[in-house]
């Protein structure tokens, strides 16, 4: 009897010891009071999922290595972009006044400003993907710099990894970054066939079995292609044979990317410089081989102003939210929002009833059909806040929806890797484009309305008369939202 009581004693101790752990390292006030919940109610259990995913790494030294060499790296850059950031500013302000301000967001990041001369195209789907990435990869002189959070060991990662493998012995610099988690299935193939053949591959961070739950909890989910410091990617679709339809994959997977040529290439080389001086341990340096004048001359009314944006655990601030929530007060007639997975935090649920409360035309395109059963649930659990607030939501039927994109008052969109949830807030590095070009919001909301007649709108009486267990259900799983 006494053995127990002092089990039960220790037990007690331990438990207020986490939570004042929790209560100091945690900043978000609605995260801390999830594991608070989960360490106080699921004993022992409750615990471990704190310590395995919930350590808060801002205030931690994992990625102090890469913030240092961020700013080492800006440091030598930022007299070289100065002036073209005062001409952007300008140029922003007389061509899209109602979003400006996006533009001038992040003053201390030196390229997160909208570059002019580029030219941008959208890739819908990985069948039209595919063949742009290859050809620009084919006709790369210099420099590829790839960085991917999925590729796979299939018909396109070898295809790719042939390719990569052929630039590097025609003397081309090939630097190539995977998450070790996320490209799990290349770590003793695809890789060790990369590096014997001449091309430079890490892995962000690599998984050691003790450390695995926290390695994978920060996760680089970024998806960028730069080729010779001209023509880059980024956006949602990784390499895998699953985002190419042309395949007749049993699942229709929906996904959208960019590709740009022009200046934006400096920013995402940037990105790049800074993940692959951390993950290698080298210090490439960020030469005018890497980042490139573009003095040809362009029609301004053909070019696209495009800006980006990037945030992970090594960002002092959620910038990409953020930039989410300064989009959104600033529409002024529609807001298309396409996301497979919607978990906001209080924030972004009060920029988006604001918006709606001023007029705003409110649309959110979800999966009908899900790659997670959980995190689909959770979705879900917001659904009628967000019903509620006005927003329009639909489901998308035809297969899974992974695109990330944003389509604002025709005049504005963003294409990238962030989720609007929690994770990609706050956890995962990730990457976004925002581009200030009328032409491309045409074609951006042609295909969200395209994509409509594969959906069905939910109507806010049917939802909320489902069955009393799966809105129970969903509203327990939406007490964890904040750790997702």
């Amino acid at each position: 009897m006494n053995l127990f009581l002092i089990i039960e004693s220790l037990y007690a101790l331990i438990v207020i010891a986490v939570v004042i752990r929790i209560v100091y390292d945690t900043d978000d006030s609605v995260k801390a009071a999830a594991y608070i919940l989960l360490t106080v109610m699921i004993p022992v259990i409750g615990m471990l999922v704190y310590f395995s995913v919930g350590l808060n790494y801002r205030k931690r030294s994992i990625y102090s290595k890469k913030l240092l060499v961020d700013k080492n790296q800006s440091d030598e850059i930022r007299e070289f972009i100065v002036h073209y950031r005062q001409r952007s500013s300008a140029e922003i302000e007389n061509l899209f006044p109602n979003f400006y301000e996006l533009n001038l967001l992040f003053p201390n990041s030196p390229l997160a400003f909208a570059s002019s001369k580029n030219r941008a195209e959208l890739l819908i789907n990985g069948e039209k993907k595919f063949p742009e990435l290859l050809k620009a990869l084919e006709a790369a002189k210099h420099h590829i710099h790839i960085e991917y959070y999925i590729y796979e060991d299939d018909r396109i990662g070898n295809e790719i990894a042939d390719l990569l493998i052929k630039k590097a012995n025609e003397g081309v610099e090939v630097r190539f970054i995977y998450d070790d988690f996320g490209s799990r299935s290349i770590r003793k193939t695809i890789v060790p066939r990369l590096i014997e053949n001449g091309v430079k591959a890490y892995p962000f961070y690599k998984i050691a079995f003790i450390n695995f739950a926290n390695r994978i909890n920060y996760r680089n989910h970024r998806k960028i292609v730069i080729v010779d410091a001209k023509c880059c990617f980024i956006g949602g679709i990784n390499i895998s044979d699953r985002y190419d339809n042309s395949r007749k994959n049993k699942l229709y997977w929906r996904d959208t990317h960019l590709k740009v040529t022009g200046e934006a290439a400096w920013s995402l080389q940037n990105i790049f410089f800074a993940d692959w001086n951390f993950c290698s341990g080298e210090n490439l340096k960020p030469t005018e081989d890497y980042f490139r004048i573009h003095h040809k001359s362009e029609n301004p009314d053909e070019m696209s102003r495009v800006q980006i944006v990037s945030s992970g655990p090594d960002s002092k601030r959620p910038e990409i939210l953020y930039s989410y929530l300064q989009l959104i007060g600033n529409a002024k007639k529609n807001v298309w929002i396409t996301t497979p997975y919607i978990i906001p935090n209080e924030e972004l649920l009060t920029a988006i009833e604001m918006a709606i409360r001023k007029g705003v035309d409110v649309r959110i395109l979800v999966p009908g059909i899900s790659d997670s059963a959980i995190v689909n649930a959770v979705s879900k659990s917001h659904y009628v806040e967000l019903l509620d607030a006005g927003a329009k939501i639909y489901l998308y039927e035809k297969g899974f929806v992974h695109a990330k994109t944003i389509v604002c008052d025709e005049e504005v969109s963003f294409v990238g890797t962030a989720n609007l949830d929690h994770r990609s807030f706050d956890l995962n590095f990730e990457v976004n484009a925002i581009i200030y070009d009328r032409r491309i919001a045409e074609e951006l909301q042609k295909s969200f309305l395209n994509d409509l007649e594969n959906s069905s709108q939910i109507d806010i009486e049917e939802w909320k008369s489902r069955s009393g267990f799966k809105q129970f259900l969903e509203k327990l799983l939406k007490l964890i939202a904040p750790l997702m």
